[in-house]
Protein backbone atom coordinates (compact mmCIF):
# COMPACT_ATOMS: atom_id res chain seq x y z
CA UNK A 1 0.00 0.00 0.00
CA UNK A 2 1.41 3.25 -0.72
CA UNK A 3 1.90 6.18 1.18
CA UNK A 4 -1.26 8.24 -0.16
CA UNK A 5 -3.64 5.53 -0.07
CA UNK A 6 -2.23 4.79 3.73
CA UNK A 7 -3.02 8.66 3.99
CA UNK A 8 -6.71 8.58 2.50
CA UNK A 9 -7.60 5.31 4.45
CA UNK A 10 -6.58 6.90 7.69
CA UNK A 11 -8.46 10.07 6.65
CA UNK A 12 -11.54 8.31 6.11
CA UNK A 13 -11.09 6.41 9.04
CA UNK A 14 -10.40 9.45 11.25
CA UNK A 15 -12.98 11.06 9.81
CA UNK A 16 -15.83 8.91 10.58
CA UNK A 17 -16.60 9.02 6.87
CA UNK A 18 -17.68 5.41 6.23
CA UNK A 19 -20.88 5.77 4.19
CA UNK A 20 -24.10 5.30 7.21
CA UNK A 21 -22.32 6.55 10.13
CA UNK A 22 -22.41 9.84 11.67
CA UNK A 23 -20.42 12.60 10.69
CA UNK A 24 -18.07 14.85 11.91
CA UNK A 25 -19.07 18.57 11.50
CA UNK A 26 -16.80 20.61 9.71
CA UNK A 27 -16.26 24.32 8.58
CA UNK A 28 -15.28 25.63 5.37
CA UNK A 29 -11.52 26.54 6.77
CA UNK A 30 -10.01 24.38 10.00
CA UNK A 31 -7.08 25.96 11.28
CA UNK A 32 -4.41 25.82 8.61
CA UNK A 33 -6.43 23.38 6.62
CA UNK A 34 -8.30 24.09 3.67
CA UNK A 35 -11.40 21.32 3.31
CA UNK A 36 -12.58 20.01 -0.28
CA UNK A 37 -15.38 17.78 -0.38
CA UNK A 38 -15.52 14.85 -3.27
CA UNK A 39 -18.48 12.14 -3.75
CA UNK A 40 -16.15 9.86 -6.00
CA UNK A 41 -17.12 6.30 -7.55
CA UNK A 42 -14.85 3.66 -5.32
CA UNK A 43 -17.41 1.46 -6.12
CA UNK A 44 -20.09 -0.02 -9.05
CA UNK A 45 -19.29 0.31 -12.89
CA UNK A 46 -17.28 3.35 -12.31
CA UNK A 47 -14.85 2.66 -9.83
CA UNK A 48 -11.84 1.98 -11.66
CA UNK A 49 -11.58 5.41 -13.39
CA UNK A 50 -13.43 7.12 -9.91
CA UNK A 51 -10.12 5.62 -8.10
CA UNK A 52 -7.95 6.73 -11.38
CA UNK A 53 -10.02 11.10 -10.18
CA UNK A 54 -9.05 9.97 -6.58
CA UNK A 55 -5.45 9.15 -6.66
CA UNK A 56 -4.65 12.57 -9.08
CA UNK A 57 -6.91 14.64 -6.54
CA UNK A 58 -4.60 12.90 -3.41
CA UNK A 59 -1.15 13.36 -5.64
CA UNK A 60 -1.65 17.26 -6.17
CA UNK A 61 -2.83 17.30 -2.44
CA UNK A 62 0.67 15.97 -1.68
CA UNK A 63 2.28 17.85 -3.81
CA UNK A 64 0.82 21.54 -3.07
CA UNK A 65 1.12 21.25 0.74
CA UNK A 66 4.87 19.76 0.12
CA UNK A 67 5.61 22.60 -2.21
CA UNK A 68 4.41 25.47 0.46
CA UNK A 69 0.76 25.08 0.29
CA UNK A 70 -2.17 27.45 -0.28
CA UNK A 71 -1.24 31.07 0.45
CA UNK A 72 -4.22 33.42 1.42
CA UNK A 73 -3.97 36.35 2.75
CA UNK A 74 -1.05 36.21 4.57
CA UNK A 75 -1.44 32.76 5.99
CA UNK A 76 -0.62 29.59 4.91
CA UNK A 77 -2.94 26.29 4.78
CA UNK A 78 -3.00 23.12 3.80
CA UNK A 79 -5.67 21.47 1.40
CA UNK A 80 -7.48 18.29 2.77
CA UNK A 81 -10.20 16.54 0.92
CA UNK A 82 -13.36 14.47 2.78
CA UNK A 83 -14.29 11.74 1.01
CA UNK A 84 -17.53 9.34 0.24
CA UNK A 85 -18.12 6.64 -1.82
CA UNK A 86 -21.09 7.86 -4.63
CA UNK A 87 -21.17 3.62 -5.50
CA UNK A 88 -21.55 5.07 -9.11
CA UNK A 89 -24.95 6.02 -8.55
CA UNK A 90 -26.62 9.52 -9.44
CA UNK A 91 -29.05 9.27 -6.66
CA UNK A 92 -26.73 8.69 -4.17
CA UNK A 93 -23.97 11.53 -5.60
CA UNK A 94 -26.70 13.93 -5.15
CA UNK A 95 -27.23 13.27 -1.77
CA UNK A 96 -23.59 12.99 -0.74
CA UNK A 97 -23.15 16.30 -2.04
CA UNK A 98 -26.02 17.60 0.22
CA UNK A 99 -23.98 15.18 2.88
CA UNK A 100 -20.97 17.44 2.32
CA UNK A 101 -22.08 20.73 2.35
CA UNK A 102 -25.29 20.61 5.23
CA UNK A 103 -23.49 18.24 7.68
CA UNK A 104 -19.78 18.59 7.26
CA UNK A 105 -19.93 22.08 6.39
CA UNK A 106 -18.31 22.13 2.97
CA UNK A 107 -17.45 25.21 1.33
CA UNK A 108 -15.40 23.91 -1.58
CA UNK A 109 -16.52 21.16 -3.94
CA UNK A 110 -14.03 18.80 -6.46
CA UNK A 111 -16.18 16.69 -9.04
CA UNK A 112 -17.34 12.98 -9.09
CA UNK A 113 -16.25 10.96 -12.04
CA UNK A 114 -18.57 10.95 -15.02
CA UNK A 115 -21.25 13.27 -16.72
CA UNK A 116 -24.07 11.51 -15.15
CA UNK A 117 -22.61 11.81 -11.49
CA UNK A 118 -21.61 15.39 -12.21
CA UNK A 119 -25.07 16.14 -13.67
CA UNK A 120 -26.53 14.73 -10.54
CA UNK A 121 -24.42 16.78 -8.01
CA UNK A 122 -24.30 20.37 -9.94
CA UNK A 123 -27.56 21.35 -9.02
CA UNK A 124 -26.99 20.78 -5.42
CA UNK A 125 -23.61 22.91 -5.27
CA UNK A 126 -25.55 25.59 -7.37
CA UNK A 127 -28.59 26.03 -5.31
CA UNK A 128 -26.54 26.53 -2.31
CA UNK A 129 -23.72 28.44 -4.15
CA UNK A 130 -21.12 26.20 -3.74
CA UNK A 131 -18.31 26.26 -6.37
CA UNK A 132 -17.49 22.89 -8.02
CA UNK A 133 -14.16 22.36 -9.94
CA UNK A 134 -14.69 19.00 -11.39
CA UNK A 135 -12.57 17.35 -13.77
CA UNK A 136 -14.48 14.17 -15.10
CA UNK A 137 -17.75 15.71 -16.47
CA UNK A 138 -17.45 16.56 -20.30
CA UNK A 139 -21.47 16.67 -21.30
CA UNK A 140 -21.94 20.02 -22.97
CA UNK A 141 -25.05 19.82 -21.30
CA UNK A 142 -23.41 20.76 -18.69
CA UNK A 143 -22.63 23.87 -19.57
CA UNK A 144 -25.52 25.40 -21.49
CA UNK A 145 -27.86 25.56 -18.03
CA UNK A 146 -26.48 28.95 -17.02
CA UNK A 147 -24.85 27.48 -13.94
CA UNK A 148 -22.52 29.98 -12.38
CA UNK A 149 -20.82 27.27 -9.57
CA UNK A 150 -19.28 24.73 -11.75
CA UNK A 151 -15.73 24.75 -13.45
CA UNK A 152 -15.04 22.19 -15.69
CA UNK A 153 -10.61 21.60 -16.28
CA UNK A 154 -11.42 19.39 -19.70
CA UNK A 155 -13.12 20.00 -22.65
CA UNK A 156 -16.73 18.90 -23.89
CA UNK A 157 -17.51 15.88 -24.96
CA UNK A 158 -18.72 16.47 -27.94
CA UNK A 159 -15.15 17.40 -29.05
CA UNK A 160 -13.82 14.13 -28.28
CA UNK A 161 -13.50 12.19 -31.82
CA UNK A 162 -14.93 14.99 -34.15
CA UNK A 163 -11.23 15.26 -35.41
CA UNK A 164 -11.45 11.68 -36.36
CA UNK A 165 -13.72 12.20 -38.46
CA UNK A 166 -11.91 14.95 -40.44
CA UNK A 167 -8.72 12.72 -40.45
CA UNK A 168 -11.30 9.77 -41.93
CA UNK A 169 -12.46 12.53 -44.77
CA UNK A 170 -8.91 14.05 -45.16
CA UNK A 171 -7.46 10.68 -46.03
CA UNK A 172 -10.21 9.40 -48.31
CA UNK A 173 -9.19 12.39 -50.83
CA UNK A 174 -11.66 15.23 -48.81
CA UNK A 175 -14.91 13.12 -49.77
CA UNK A 176 -17.30 12.49 -47.03
CA UNK A 177 -17.16 8.90 -45.43
CA UNK A 178 -18.99 6.24 -44.68
CA UNK A 179 -19.51 5.98 -40.57
CA UNK A 180 -20.92 3.39 -38.07
CA UNK A 181 -21.16 4.07 -34.81
CA UNK A 182 -22.16 2.15 -31.29
CA UNK A 183 -22.57 4.17 -27.84
CA UNK A 184 -23.41 3.50 -24.52
CA UNK A 185 -26.52 5.28 -23.40
CA UNK A 186 -24.98 7.58 -20.44
CA UNK A 187 -24.60 11.62 -21.00
CA UNK A 188 -20.80 11.21 -21.75
CA UNK A 189 -20.87 8.88 -24.53
CA UNK A 190 -24.04 10.23 -25.64
CA UNK A 191 -22.55 13.53 -26.03
CA UNK A 192 -19.82 12.06 -27.95
CA UNK A 193 -22.40 10.78 -30.51
CA UNK A 194 -23.77 13.83 -30.96
CA UNK A 195 -20.31 15.37 -31.77
CA UNK A 196 -20.24 12.67 -34.52
CA UNK A 197 -23.43 13.59 -35.60
CA UNK A 198 -22.49 17.49 -35.89
CA UNK A 199 -19.27 16.55 -38.07
CA UNK A 200 -20.80 13.88 -40.05
CA UNK A 201 -23.59 17.00 -41.16
CA UNK A 202 -20.40 19.15 -41.45
CA UNK A 203 -18.18 17.29 -43.73
CA UNK A 204 -21.64 15.89 -45.80
CA UNK A 205 -20.75 12.01 -44.37
CA UNK A 206 -23.16 9.67 -44.13
CA UNK A 207 -24.04 7.47 -40.87
CA UNK A 208 -24.81 4.11 -41.75
CA UNK A 209 -24.88 2.47 -38.44
CA UNK A 210 -26.06 3.73 -35.13
CA UNK A 211 -26.48 1.19 -32.49
CA UNK A 212 -26.76 1.22 -28.81
CA UNK A 213 -24.34 -0.61 -26.64
CA UNK A 214 -25.99 -3.13 -24.37
CA UNK A 215 -26.31 -1.83 -20.62
CA UNK A 216 -23.98 -4.45 -19.60
CA UNK A 217 -21.18 -3.79 -21.78
CA UNK A 218 -20.14 -7.37 -22.59
CA UNK A 219 -21.57 -7.99 -26.25
CA UNK A 220 -21.41 -5.99 -29.71
CA UNK A 221 -21.33 -8.81 -31.97
CA UNK A 222 -24.76 -7.38 -33.16
CA UNK A 223 -22.97 -4.46 -33.75
CA UNK A 224 -19.90 -5.82 -35.28
CA UNK A 225 -21.65 -8.32 -37.96
CA UNK A 226 -23.54 -5.19 -39.38
CA UNK A 227 -19.72 -3.96 -39.84
CA UNK A 228 -18.20 -6.86 -41.67
CA UNK A 229 -21.65 -6.52 -43.92
CA UNK A 230 -21.89 -2.57 -44.95
CA UNK A 231 -17.85 -2.09 -44.63
CA UNK A 232 -17.88 1.65 -43.60
CA UNK A 233 -14.61 3.86 -43.64
CA UNK A 234 -14.67 4.64 -39.72
CA UNK A 235 -16.18 2.74 -36.61
CA UNK A 236 -16.57 5.03 -33.82
CA UNK A 237 -17.27 3.00 -30.16
CA UNK A 238 -18.04 4.71 -26.89
CA UNK A 239 -18.14 2.53 -23.40
CA UNK A 240 -16.13 3.69 -21.09
CA UNK A 241 -13.86 1.30 -20.41
CA UNK A 242 -15.29 -1.91 -20.30
CA UNK A 243 -17.07 -1.05 -23.65
CA UNK A 244 -13.02 -0.13 -24.88
CA UNK A 245 -12.37 -3.54 -23.50
CA UNK A 246 -14.97 -5.19 -25.32
CA UNK A 247 -14.81 -3.99 -28.91
CA UNK A 248 -11.13 -4.81 -29.21
CA UNK A 249 -11.96 -8.16 -27.58
CA UNK A 250 -14.72 -9.12 -29.97
CA UNK A 251 -13.09 -7.14 -33.58
CA UNK A 252 -10.43 -9.15 -32.88
CA UNK A 253 -12.45 -12.71 -32.08
CA UNK A 254 -14.43 -12.03 -35.37
CA UNK A 255 -11.49 -10.27 -37.50
CA UNK A 256 -13.91 -7.23 -38.02
CA UNK A 257 -11.89 -5.13 -40.82
CA UNK A 258 -12.49 -1.17 -40.78
CA UNK A 259 -9.70 1.41 -42.41
CA UNK A 260 -10.20 3.60 -38.92
CA UNK A 261 -11.52 2.59 -35.59
CA UNK A 262 -12.11 5.49 -33.23
CA UNK A 263 -12.31 5.21 -29.45
CA UNK A 264 -12.83 6.61 -25.95
CA UNK A 265 -11.16 5.32 -22.52
CA UNK A 266 -8.32 3.74 -24.35
CA UNK A 267 -6.15 4.55 -21.55
CA UNK A 268 -8.17 4.62 -18.23
CA UNK A 269 -9.02 0.84 -19.44
CA UNK A 270 -5.15 0.02 -19.85
CA UNK A 271 -6.18 -1.43 -23.51
CA UNK A 272 -2.61 -1.38 -24.98
CA UNK A 273 -2.23 -3.27 -21.82
CA UNK A 274 -4.65 -5.53 -21.41
CA UNK A 275 -5.27 -6.36 -25.04
CA UNK A 276 -1.64 -6.03 -26.61
CA UNK A 277 -1.35 -6.51 -30.28
CA UNK A 278 -4.82 -7.08 -30.88
CA UNK A 279 -5.34 -3.02 -29.68
CA UNK A 280 -2.94 -2.14 -32.46
CA UNK A 281 -3.73 0.53 -34.44
CA UNK A 282 -6.82 2.04 -32.27
CA UNK A 283 -7.64 5.72 -32.47
CA UNK A 284 -7.98 7.01 -28.92
CA UNK A 285 -9.70 10.23 -28.09
CA UNK A 286 -7.62 11.67 -24.57
CA UNK A 287 -7.90 15.11 -22.90
CA UNK A 288 -3.78 14.39 -22.11
CA UNK A 289 -1.02 12.56 -22.81
CA UNK A 290 2.27 12.80 -21.24
CA UNK A 291 4.20 13.56 -24.41
CA UNK A 292 2.30 17.36 -24.50
CA UNK A 293 4.84 20.47 -24.10
CA UNK A 294 2.61 22.04 -21.36
CA UNK A 295 4.36 22.88 -17.99
CA UNK A 296 3.59 24.14 -14.55
CA UNK A 297 6.07 24.62 -10.95
CA UNK A 298 4.16 21.54 -9.59
CA UNK A 299 4.57 18.83 -11.33
CA UNK A 300 6.71 19.68 -14.54
CA UNK A 301 6.33 18.54 -17.70
CA UNK A 302 3.59 15.66 -18.55
CA UNK A 303 6.23 13.38 -18.33
CA UNK A 304 7.87 14.18 -14.90
CA UNK A 305 3.96 14.04 -13.64
CA UNK A 306 3.74 10.37 -15.64
CA UNK A 307 6.92 9.59 -13.73
CA UNK A 308 5.98 10.61 -10.51
CA UNK A 309 2.56 9.31 -10.55
CA UNK A 310 3.79 5.94 -11.44
CA UNK A 311 5.98 5.63 -8.82
CA UNK A 312 3.76 6.47 -6.60
CA UNK A 313 0.65 4.56 -7.82
CA UNK A 314 2.54 1.62 -9.89
CA UNK A 315 0.57 2.43 -12.85
CA UNK A 316 0.82 5.19 -15.69
CA UNK A 317 -1.59 7.52 -15.19
CA UNK A 318 -4.74 7.81 -17.58
CA UNK A 319 -5.79 11.54 -18.63
CA UNK A 320 -8.60 11.37 -15.66
CA UNK A 321 -5.79 11.01 -13.13
CA UNK A 322 -3.95 13.70 -14.72
CA UNK A 323 -7.05 16.25 -15.45
CA UNK A 324 -8.10 15.32 -11.71
CA UNK A 325 -4.57 16.63 -9.95
CA UNK A 326 -5.32 19.95 -12.59
CA UNK A 327 -8.51 20.65 -10.55
CA UNK A 328 -5.98 21.08 -7.30
CA UNK A 329 -3.84 23.69 -9.09
CA UNK A 330 -6.86 25.45 -10.10
CA UNK A 331 -8.39 25.24 -6.45
CA UNK A 332 -4.53 26.88 -4.93
CA UNK A 333 -4.93 29.51 -7.76
CA UNK A 334 -8.20 30.77 -7.35
CA UNK A 335 -7.56 30.95 -3.84
CA UNK A 336 -4.61 32.66 -4.03
CA UNK A 337 -5.74 34.96 -6.82
CA UNK A 338 -9.13 35.66 -4.33
CA UNK A 339 -6.86 36.92 -1.05
CA UNK A 340 -9.59 35.20 0.91
CA UNK A 341 -11.52 31.90 1.73
CA UNK A 342 -14.83 33.33 1.47
CA UNK A 343 -16.55 31.38 -1.04
CA UNK A 344 -17.99 33.76 -3.10
CA UNK A 345 -14.67 35.52 -3.55
CA UNK A 346 -13.29 32.19 -4.47
CA UNK A 347 -16.08 31.76 -6.96
CA UNK A 348 -15.46 35.06 -8.66
CA UNK A 349 -11.57 34.06 -8.99
CA UNK A 350 -12.06 31.13 -10.71
CA UNK A 351 -14.96 32.39 -13.18
CA UNK A 352 -11.37 34.45 -13.92
CA UNK A 353 -9.16 31.51 -14.34
CA UNK A 354 -6.09 31.72 -17.04
CA UNK A 355 -3.22 29.88 -16.60
CA UNK A 356 -1.10 26.90 -17.86
CA UNK A 357 -0.46 23.63 -16.00
CA UNK A 358 0.93 20.34 -17.13
CA UNK A 359 -2.29 19.12 -18.18
CA UNK A 360 -2.93 22.09 -20.44
CA UNK A 361 -4.24 25.03 -20.60
CA UNK A 362 -6.90 26.28 -18.47
CA UNK A 363 -9.75 29.10 -19.29
CA UNK A 364 -12.94 29.27 -18.24
CA UNK A 365 -16.03 30.05 -20.43
CA UNK A 366 -19.47 31.42 -19.35
CA UNK A 367 -21.04 28.27 -19.26
CA UNK A 368 -18.32 26.62 -17.03
CA UNK A 369 -16.49 25.05 -19.75
CA UNK A 370 -12.57 24.91 -20.28
CA UNK A 371 -12.14 27.31 -23.45
CA UNK A 372 -8.59 26.60 -23.95
CA UNK A 373 -7.35 22.86 -24.28
CA UNK A 374 -8.25 20.96 -27.41
CA UNK A 375 -8.27 17.26 -27.22
CA UNK A 376 -5.82 14.78 -28.39
CA UNK A 377 -5.77 11.79 -30.79
CA UNK A 378 -3.44 8.65 -30.13
CA UNK A 379 -2.56 5.70 -31.59
CA UNK A 380 -2.05 2.39 -30.21
CA UNK A 381 1.42 1.35 -31.71
CA UNK A 382 3.23 -1.74 -31.34
CA UNK A 383 6.90 -2.81 -31.56
CA UNK A 384 6.94 -6.55 -31.09
CA UNK A 385 5.53 -6.98 -28.05
CA UNK A 386 5.05 -4.02 -26.82
CA UNK A 387 2.70 -1.28 -27.28
CA UNK A 388 1.58 2.03 -26.64
CA UNK A 389 0.16 5.51 -27.29
CA UNK A 390 1.41 7.50 -29.91
CA UNK A 391 -0.26 11.08 -30.66
CA UNK A 392 -1.28 11.54 -34.07
CA UNK A 393 -3.28 14.48 -33.76
CA UNK A 394 -2.88 17.85 -33.28
CA UNK A 395 0.31 17.87 -35.75
CA UNK A 396 1.58 20.06 -33.45
CA UNK A 397 1.80 17.76 -30.82
CA UNK A 398 1.96 14.57 -32.95
CA UNK A 399 4.78 11.84 -31.97
CA UNK A 400 3.94 9.61 -34.79
CA UNK A 401 2.09 10.12 -38.36
CA UNK A 402 -1.75 8.08 -38.11
CA UNK A 403 -1.69 4.92 -39.46
CA UNK A 404 -4.19 4.54 -42.12
CA UNK A 405 -5.62 2.19 -43.56
CA UNK A 406 -5.82 -0.14 -40.41
CA UNK A 407 -4.13 -3.06 -42.30
CA UNK A 408 -6.14 -6.19 -42.81
CA UNK A 409 -6.31 -8.72 -39.91
CA UNK A 410 -5.27 -11.33 -42.77
CA UNK A 411 -1.97 -9.25 -43.17
CA UNK A 412 -1.06 -8.43 -39.31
Amino acid sequence: MNKITKFTLVLLSALGLILGTASTSFSKVEGDKIILGAAVSLTGKYSTNGKHTQNGYNMAVERINSKGGVKVGGKTYKFEIIYYDDESNSGRAAQLAERLIKQDGVHYMLGPYSSGLTKAIAPVTEENKIPMVEANGASRSLFTKGYKYLFAVLSPANQYLEVAIDLAVEKNGGKPVNIAMAFEQDAFSQDVRLGIVDAAKRTGSKIIIDDKLPKELNDMAATLAKVKATKPDVLVVSGHSKGALTAIRQISEMQVDVPMLAMTHCDASKLAKQHGKKSEYALCAAQWHKTLTYKDKFFGSGKKFDKDFNAMFGYAPPYQAAESAAALLVWKDAFERAGSTDKDKVRDALAKTDMQTFYGNIKFGSGGQNTAKPMVLFQVRCKGDTCENKVVAPTKWASAKLVHPIPKWSER
